[in-house]
């Protein structure tokens, strides 16, 4: 049997949701689960559970922390947050080296934070994305999360971090925020998730070859579920 949990690489321009149409065509088991999908425009590491055994286990995982690698682009505002949406706003202003470092001391450790309404998050039973197609803009509860930052380049106007995050992160949404606390209005240009729990991107299969002839993806598939959740 092909059940377990499997740790992918998603591509880039890929839907999170593919991925498990691919598996369930290799694997011909129609429970498939996900830890936590990813945007077409991301990629890096997903956690797909295959069988009704490890789908049972999906909420331990999405409970666990995540890693990414993002690129923020400043000076350049989207109604999504991301690199995908429509402009809303634009500015000249380029902050400098001290004021990126001064802003991001504001987004460490636990702060609290507000979904966007391009998520899939559900209020009264309807999904934010839905709203926001048709124009409804609905007010949403901030909630509380925990991240670390590191700054790892800032060259206007890309500004680079690796972000250690709590469930329930929106890394749009930091975007969207650090620009807004910038003065100069921001998005999320690119993002890499490069931990999900206890697996990073050496544990993943390319998913980008899973129906290539040949490719031994089960080599990555783990069936002990004690040590990963």
């Amino acid at each position: 049997m092909f059940e377990g949990i499997l740790p992918v690489c998603k591509p880039k321009l890929k839907t999170s949701f593919s991925l498990i149409a691919i598996l369930r065509k290799l694997t011909q088991i129609r429970t498939i689960g996900h830890a936590g999908t990813l945007d077409p425009f991301a990629d890096g590491v997903m956690i797909l559970l295959i069988g009704k055994r490890f789908t049972q286990l999906s909420n331990r995982f999405l409970h666990q922390s995540k890693e990414y690698f993002a690129t923020v682009h400043l000076g350049v505002a989207t109604d999504t947050y991301d690199v995908e949406g429509q402009i809303t706003s634009q500015s000249p202003y380029i902050p400098s080296f001290s004021e990126i470092e001064e802003v991001l001391l504001k987004f460490q450790g636990t702060i609290m934070q507000t979904p966007p309404m391009f998520s899939a998050k559900k209020i009264n039973g309807k999904k934010l994305y839905e709203l926001a197609r048709k124009g409804i803009v609905i007010e949403r509860q901030a909630v509380p999360i925990n991240l670390h930052i590191e700054l790892i380049d800032y060259s206007y106007p890309n500004l680079k971090l690796n972000v250690h995050c709590s469930k329930g992160t929106y890394l749009r949404s930091l975007a969207y925020d650090i620009g807004t606390e910038l003065g100069c209005g921001a998005h999320l240009s690119s993002l890499t998730r490069t931990r999900s729990g206890a697996f990073s991107l050496e544990d993943c299969c390319d998913g980008a070859r899973l129906l290539e002839t040949g490719y031994d993806w089960i080599h990555y598939l783990k069936k002990d579920t004690v040590q990963m959740t």
